[in-house]
């Protein structure tokens, strides 16, 4: 605007030098309109305005002495394509997703160095801090650019050595085994966890205080991180400057609380906490757990537990005194649910055991978190606080991280008790997203082959009901183990129910006809090769049964627990039509304690016992079968009462068990990416106790040939578990410590498995 014009009246407005952008777009940025008096400070405003688009690399405005306002404009390039150079240590697509830019984008130097830096940064992460990335652009037609990020690696910054000063209570060696970031060595050539990285930095700091707080040393503190670059920058030497203080134990434990409903002294019996035991973060946290939990069963959804903290520095004692008063009184605003691409909301919605409007409490929303889990179609699901509407509001955001749910395989493998084994299956675990579980499978083995398809709809009535239906065909070769061949066609409705936040029921009836094949020269009434039990089990017989279960289950994680415990009942009742009568009853449970992630202890015990009523005996197809995977160092079937006649072998099952097993896992010090992990077991228990018409001669005389010795049977040995690609793979060595001279022991089982720790 020149000197003599520094107020006008605009009478047209002018833009020149635009290509791909209309005129019209331009005025719409413009803070003024013809008609409109403008002055210097309005012009300055329109600059800054269309600058501030993104849209223009160089911006002037003059106005004429006709009133009219002239934009001349140079317009910022459309992006291409966005490529990379020199990238091999990080995968392009790693590189593309930290970038800002994209193709069809606007460009400007400015977004360039920006998604520069992020480059670096992504690579000083990886630990590669002297890597150069560097812009180029490549202009083309059309006001068009190609953006090159050229990038010079450089080495990777490995770290050389972690060095510890003023630890006297633990060694080096056993602090670097806490920390997450480890030194280079051979033995760590597949850990991303060598390189050196800042902030790994400041995460092992907390580590290393959650270790020296939860083994007494309540004043210990991290004085200081210090990485220096070796020499010939090969590589970082990182040392931690500690201060341990002395080791503290706990004192005097108080629970102390306005709220009259509640008892201080069951409150003090929760407290996982007793005087002269070592000092620990984790009782804290445990101990403020409980308290929270039963105040919320007493009905306080809102309570607020504090622990006041009275460190002796004399007695090396620490006092600590829990109080438990009544919090702010918050209310769930909104809940939403984030990640679900396939699954349907209301399927998610339906697990949780808080709503909206509802009062929060911190327990159920843990809890609806292990309910979701337990749907098995997430890979990861966390429940986050959000800000609310109001100061007594809440959000609750349920973020979940979707997996596959559905698989079509056609398969072939080799396990030690099948042999060669062929798979064809379709199985749909959130069948249309609604949760719904669908599955048909046909599999050929050299001991058996199936034929099943059943159908769950886990909210049958729009309750908190599931219900399914199966059908199948199973057809079981055990003329190795049994000297006998079973068919058997059934199907079945099942129902199961929760009774309370913990428990569960389950009803079920089953239908089935079992067909049981010996060879007729093996029953040859002359002479018998096999015992009289197993030939009088020939022929077509129909079940008709009943049943039910009741499930009680406190573990703090439905698919890897590592604390808690459950146990489960269940009886059928067969006879209620059909051929055959007896009673079955069965008990399972377990046990789980995590002393480090690593370190996770299991106890897990089953039992059964199954009887004939009206007169019948139980037959050998009804019988409890032990062994393979269900008793490790034991064949399919090879413990029991065994059939001992004309030198055969033959397992007869029990009609009572009981199996103990206790299981340790154990680091395998092999990268989590591939998913192998190992366990050292015990396990020990017995089967037996045939009927006395199932171990008789022709005679009616006891068969000194047909062993039932309910004698204590054990094993111990290594598990090794692979999250493979071609599915889980289960590895038992095994070492027999006691068994009967009749049983079949195996020292090595290879086969799929079906839970990982």
């Amino acid at each position: 605007m020149a000197a003599d014009q520094r107020v006008a009246t605009i009478q047209r407005i002018i833009v020149r030098g635009n290509e791909r952008i209309e005129p019209a777009t331009v005025i719409s940025y413009l803070p003024i309109q013809v008609g409109e008096t403008v002055d210097p400070e309005r012009i300055d405003l329109a600059l800054k305005a269309l600058f501030r688009t993104d849209l223009f690399s160089d911006v002037k405005i003059d106005v004429e002495g006709s009133g009219d306002l002239i934009i001349r404009v140079v317009e910022n390039p459309i992006i291409n394509r966005v490529l990379f150079e020199g990238n091999q240590g990080l995968k392009e697509d790693k590189i593309r997703d930290e970038v800002q830019v994209r193709p069809r984008g606007i460009f400007t130097r400015a977004k360039a160095q920006a998604d520069v830096q992020r480059i670096v940064e992504l690579y000083r992460r990886s630990g590669r801090v002297s890597a150069n990335v560097t812009s180029q652009i490549i202009e083309l037609p059309q006001k068009r650019v190609d953006l090159i990020f050229k990038i010079d690696e450089g080495s990777k910054s490995g770290v050389l050595r972690i060095n510890f000063l003023g630890n006297r209570g633990f060694s080096d060696n056993d602090l670097r085994d806490v920390v997450v970031t480890k030194q280079s060595s051979l033995t760590k050539i597949f850990s991303s966890n060598t390189n050196y990285d800042p902030d790994r930095l400041e995460y092992d700091k907390e580590q290393l205080r959650k270790h020296y707080r939860n083994r007494g040393y309540y004043d210990f503190r991290v004085a200081s991180a210090v990485a220096e670059l070796a020499t010939d920058k090969n590589g970082f030497v990182i040392t931690y400057t500690l201060d341990e203080g002395p080791e503290y134990k706990f004192g005097k434990v108080e629970v102390t609380t306005e709220l009259q409903k509640l008892d201080t002294n069951l409150l003090k019996q929760l407290v996982p906490i007793r005087e002269g035991e070592l000092y620990q973060d984790e009782k804290i946290e445990q101990a403020t757990d409980a308290l929270t939990f039963a105040a919320g069963a007493a009905g306080f959804a809102f309570v607020d537990v504090r622990p006041r903290y009275t460190a002796n520095r004399e007695t090396k004692r620490i006092d600590v005194s829990f109080q438990v008063n009544e919090g702010p009184r918050v209310y769930v605003d909104r809940i939403d649910v984030v990640g679900n691409t396939r699954t349907l909301d209301y399927v998610i919605r339906r697990e949780m055991n808080v709503t909206e409007g509802d009062a929060y409490n911190r327990p159920l929303v843990d809890r609806s978190r292990n309910q979701i889990r337990a749907l098995g179609f997430f890979k990861d699901v966390t429940i986050e606080e959000t800000p609310g509407s109001a100061p007594d509001r809440t959000g609750l955001q349920v973020r979940v991280e979707e997996q596959p749910t559905g698989e079509l395989s056609f398969s072939a493998g080799y396990s030690s008790v099948d042999q060669l084994v062929l798979d064809l299956g379709i199985s749909e675990r959130n069948f249309r997203g609604r949760g719904q579980d669908v599955r048909a499978r046909v599999s050929v083995g050299s001991l058996r082959q199936q034929v099943d398809f059943s159908f769950t709809e886990p909210r049958f009535l729009q309750r908190d009901l599931s219900a399914g239906a199966d059908a199948y065909y199973y057809k079981y070769d055990l003329t190795d183990y049994s000297a006998y061949a079973t068919t058997t066609v059934g199907a079945g409705l099942r129902l199961n129910f929760p009774l309370t936040l913990n428990s569960r029921g389950s009803l079920r009836y089953t239908l089935r006809q079992d067909d049981v094949e010996i060879d007729d020269f093996l029953c040859d009434p002359t002479l018998p090769i096999v015992s009289l039990s197993l030939c009088a089990q020939r022929g077509s017989f129909l079940t008709s049964l009943v049943g039910y279960s009741y499930r009680w289950d406190r573990r703090n994680d439905p698919i890897n627990p590592t604390r808690g415990f459950y146990t489960q009942v269940s009886q059928d009742f067969a006879g209620i039509g059909g051929d055959v009568n007896y009673v079955r009853s069965e008990l399972e449970g377990g046990w789980y304690h995590g002393f480090t992630k690593d370190f996770i202890l299991s106890v897990t015990g089953s039992s059964g016992y199954i009887g004939g009523w009206s007169g019948d005996s139980v037959r050998v197809n009804d019988r409890f079968y032990k062994g393979g995977t269900s008793f490790r160092g034991f064949e399919t079937a090879g413990l029991g009462p065994r059939d001992t006649n004309f030198g055969r072998s033959d397992a007869l099952g029990g009609k009572a068990y009981a199996i103990g097993s206790v299981e340790l896992t154990i680091p395998t010090f092999v990268p989590e990416q591939y998913g192998i992990k190992a366990a050292v077991f015990s396990d020990f228990g017995s089967l037996g106790l045939l009927d006395d018409r199932d171990k008789q001669t022709l005679g009616g005389l006891p068969d000194p040939l047909i062993a039932d010795d309910f004698a204590l049977r054990a094993t111990a040995g290594l598990s090794i578990f692979w999250k493979s690609p071609m599915g889980p793979i289960r590895l038992d060595f095994s070492q027999v410590l006691a068994k009967e001279p009749y049983d079949k022991t195996e020292t090595f089982r290879f086969s799929t498995s079906t839970r990982f720790q």
